[in-house]
């Protein structure tokens, strides 16, 4: 069957596909767009975590870990690195209904990647062995503690679907399972489980980008066409709940220092014919200050900073999601009140016509950002065609969406919502069950002790054990070459300089009628003041709140009405305003930009609620393990003359202290043209866009900006080890780093290019080791942060609670020997997974913006990109080795621990790293 959409009077949006049918039951979907010279592949197999069993939950996403093992013709961690060294990107998911798999690489190198794909897909399971199945075991437990165990409010999901849906309904577990599921697993299980779901019939290809189509199915036949299709698997029809009454749980959470309270009421599935208009009733009550939950929660009562709705609609139900993260010390009873009186108001009044057309605009953004690039089309298209029956479900879905009336959304309200039963769960800080909502149950949370935690391969030794090969028709073992010669183009910058200073940097794209922008005024947290921290960012949150004419409700209204997004952040180095929009209210857009920086409103009601949130996030990152090692480093590194030694957000006090005079004088001294430079990438031509800056360039009054100076570290000539105490931590946080090079020293590409290898992805040494062969991590990995003045290079990784020294010593051990061990091999596949990593650098709005910042921001040439293409082509062995030996020295780093000290820092003499230091989550030493 060929598809095209093309009735542009129902939609604007359209996408041209074939769909065809193997005769074993492959469903494959091929989409052509040569724009880049890459290929997209995405693989869904309709198996979720709603098809396991209780008491043998967390299959699917246990399987899909599986899967990047090992199959018969490719070896051990293979998949990792090779897709890694052809200059690719790739990952899974599981959700409660599929399991997807997906690349992305350069378009020569796809037929590899059928191979490899349907190599898992049919010789899989022999590889298959005990030690195996327990190593991988011990990394999805890993990523368990990671992503639950050792987060604030990491146990919602559990709660809310365990007293929701009930014992027996397959939405009441969680994806990732319970550990003593995933403990218990056998290999009996698992060779069930894929012999059930992981058949040829039961899943949907889609590849996406440049190719040409007679080869392509050249190719799926040769490589998915011999296997059998098995018995497929009984359709799930849907299963909504009800709840007969109002139930209400609450938990006291280790990690959380703001109450949170969630409503969640059953809704509806997938395709739901009113799961159009409670998606729009829920980004109704969400968005804007218009919006009834911000009216009452924020300007009425001051409980907290907004509320978060969500129409959640899956394979077999759905849920309608309220969920409100108070101030710290708030009754959740308060916030309970604020909702329902929201709710009154909504139902004696409803809501305007203009604000219907507002939401809309943003639904309509929101749609068309989600098929932005081949892999959201692929993801798009397999998904629309697996629930929704064909893949041209996805163009009806923005018609629907479209067709949405009012009548429509006070229906849906009266059904759904209106004196409907609902779960009410309240999670609170440890020891403050007081906050919960009156009538709450403590919830059973089953939670790890971490003194009873070890390692399911423990002792266990992974050898290559033998196993029985799968009959094939052809020869799988011989690895499919590329597919010729790969030519790529880099994007042309085009620029302009304005008379006041200002720099205009473009790249002009048409795929979608789409524009985003940014503009980079150079300063940041460096342009914060010492005895006031926190003062930078205050002002930059400012900055979008009103104008001299506009209200900040009318401001944001006149925002959603263009369907347009703004957003002022402020980073290190840099105050960043962002936004994008569609491409026919570029213009518009920009005229309230501009209105926003000349006369800024400086409203003294909306300071008061930016200060109140700040307090929020400034409390909330005292329990967040990974931003408490990011503080403790930048505080032991920097020193305390240093501004970057400083929380970005600022202390409470600090924030406590700022005034209105202090946020003008802030802007007056370090918001210039001169230190400013605009970036536009999408449906926006050259001439276009210098005509629409022209008044910015012109009319943004000129001022020298001079920015406070910093004496930069001394390096260290030894190890430093801080250890920050969080009590039954699951797992320890992990940061080491040192200082290097400035971003635009010549030195920086190629140390960027040596770190490929080291930490940069799932190939390399510090993932290999710490994940695949010890099992000590769900991920380890190494990276740079760029600065003008000197870079750091860090590593960060979160690791089971009792291998924290183990993982220490390792960590310095390959920083240590990785110099010494680089060779000639090493630097052709680093060579090789490079240049070829640009064919799809420039398929975004997003990651051209993000080449375009660098320019900008590090006073790079425009053609940057061509010269570093040049250097990876260039550098020789020896260069290599001596970039290494000047700035990779463990010896010399700062390590920062977060995690449980009673269990483990005694342990940490052994690391090797010096006498460890116990500190405060500020980086102050603690006494005694």
């Amino acid at each position: 069957m060929k598809a095209e959409n093309q009735d542009s009077a129902r939609s604007e949006f359209r996408i041209d596909f074939e769909k065809y049918l193997l005769d074993n039951g492959l469903e494959v979907i091929l989409h052509q767009d040569g724009s880049n010279p890459i290929v997209a592949v995405a693989i869904l197999y309709h198996v979720g975590s709603s098809r396991e069993k209780p008491g043998k939950t967390g299959f699917a996403h246990f399987f899909e870990h599986m899967l990047f093992r090992s199959s018969e013709h490719v070896g051990k961690g293979e998949f990792f690195r090779k897709i890694d060294n052809l200059g690719g990107t790739f990952n899974g998911g599981t959700w409660k209904d599929g399991t997807i798999y997906y690349e992305v690489v350069p378009k020569d190198a796809l037929e590899k990647i059928l191979w490899m794909e349907s190599d898992r897909m049919g010789f899989l399971i022999n590889t298959v062995t005990g030690t195996a199945l327990e190593r991988e075991k011990d990394i999805v437990i890993n990523e368990r503690r990671q992503r639950v165990d050792n987060q604030p409010y990491g146990f919602t999901n559990d709660v809310t679907d365990k007293y929701l849906f009930g014992d027996g309904h397959p939405y009441s577990w969680q994806v990732i399972g319970s550990m003593d599921d995933v403990r218990s697993a056998t290999l009996e299980d698992v060779k069930e489980f894929y012999d059930r779901y992981y058949g040829v019939n039961n899943a949907t290809l889609v590849i996406a980008g440049d190719f040409e189509p007679e080869e392509v199915k050249r190719l799926v036949s040769k490589y998915f066409g011999e296997f059998q299709p098995r018995p497929r698997p009984e359709p799930l029809k849907p299963m909504p709940v009800m709840l007969t009454e109002t139930r209400k749980y609450f938990h006291e959470d280790n990690f959380a220092l703001l109450p949170e309270l969630t409503l969640t009421f059953p809704a509806v599935e997938s395709y739901h014919p009113d799961s159009y208009a409670l998606d729009f009733l829920a980004e109704l009550f969400s968005v804007g200050r218009k919006s009834p939950f911000y009216k009452e929660l924020v300007k009425k009562r001051n409980l907290a900073p907004g509320a978060s709705v969500t129409n959640f609609c899956s394979e077999l139900t759905g849920k309608f999601i309220i969920s409100v993260r108070a101030y710290e010390g708030v009754s959740l009873n308060e916030v309970y009140d604020a909702l329902m009186e929201s709710l009154r108001e909504f139902e004696e009044n409803g809501f305007r016509a203009d604000d219907f057309q507002l939401v809309m605009n943003n639904l309509e953004l929101s749609f068309y950002n989600a098929v932005s690039g081949l892999l959201n089309k692929s993801f798009q298209l397999a998904q629309s065609n697996v629930f929704g029956g064909d893949p041209s479900r996805l163009t009806e879905e923005i018609r629907l969406l479209k067709a949405v009336t009012v009548e429509d959304v006070i229906r849906v309200y009266n059904k759904y919502l209106k004196n409907a039963a609902f779960l009410a769960t309240s999670f609170v800080p440890k020891g403050r069950p007081e906050l919960a909502l009156d009538g709450s149950v403590r919830a059973e949370v089953v939670e790890e002790n971490v003194e009873e935690a070890g390692l399911q391969a423990a002792d266990m030794e992974e050898d290559d054990e033998p196993f029985p090969r799968t009959a094939t028709t052809f020869d799988r073992s011989v690895e499919p070459p590329l597919g010729g010669p790969l030519q790529f183009k880099v994007p042309k910058v085009h620029s302009h300089s304005f008379e006041n200073g200002l720099y205009l940097f473009g790249i002009h794209k048409t795929d979608l009628p789409l524009v985003s922008l940014s503009i980079r005024i150079k300063g940041g947290q460096l342009a914060d003041s010492m005895e006031k921290p926190g003062l930078a960012r205050l002002t930059a949150y400012m900055v979008p709140e009103g104008t001299r004419n506009r209200t900040p409700e009318e401001l944001e209204e006149a925002f959603m009405r263009l369907g347009a997004n703004i957003a002022v952040e402020c980073i290190r180095e840099s105050t960043i305003i962002e936004a994008n929009c569609l491409s026919r209210n570029f213009e518009a857009m920009l005229e309230l930009i501009e209105e926003m920086l000349f006369e800024p409103r400086w409203d003294e009601t909306e300071l008061e609620r930016i200060r109140q949130n700040t307090y929020g996030l400034i409390t909330q990152h005292m329990m967040q393990p990974g931003i408490i090692a990011s503080y403790v480093f930048n505080r032991r590194f920097f020193g305390d003359e240093h501004i970057l030694a400083r929380p970005l957000p600022g202390t409470l006090e600090s924030v406590e202290s700022i005034t209105m005079e202090d946020l003008k004088e802030h802007y007056e001294r370090t918001y210039s043209p001169s230190v400013s430079s605009v970036h536009i990438a999408g449906d926006i031509d050259p001439e276009r866009a210098v005509k629409a800056l022209e008044r910015l360039g012109t009319e943004w009054k000129r001022k020298e900006v001079k920015l406070p100076e910093y004496k930069e570290p001394a390096a260290l000539s030894k190890p430093e080890l801080y250890f920050v105490d969080i009590p039954d931590a699951k797992q320890s946080f992990i940061r080491a780093g040192l200082q290097v090079m400035p971003r635009n020293h010549p030195d920086y590409y190629p140390a960027v290019f040596l770190n490929y290898l080291l930490g940069a992805g799932s190939g390399s040494r510090l993932f290999t080791i710490l994940r695949l062969e010890k099992g000590y991590t769900y991920g380890a990995y190494s990276s740079f942060a760029a600065r003008k003045s000197g870079s750091l290079f860090m590593i960060n990784s979160s690791v089971q609670s009792m291998f924290t020294m183990e993982s220490l010593a390792l960590i310095r051990e390959i920083v240590a020997g990785y110099g010494k061990q680089y060779s000639a091999d090493d630097l052709e596949t680093t060579r090789f997974a490079k240049v070829r990593a640009y064919a799809g650098k420039f398929e975004t709005n997003s990651s051209l913006i993000s080449m375009l910042e660098q320019i900008s921001t590090y006073d790079l040439p425009t053609d940057y990109v061509k010269r570093k293409i040049e250097i990876t082509g260039n550098l020789t062995l020896e260069e290599a080795k001596a970039v290494y030996a000047r700035y990779f020295e463990p010896g010399n780093m700062i390590y920062v621990v977060v995690g449980d000290a009673r269990t483990q820092l005694g342990r940490l003499k052994e690391a090797g790293l010096g006498e460890p230091v116990l500190v405060d989550l500020s980086g102050n030493p603690v006494q005694g």
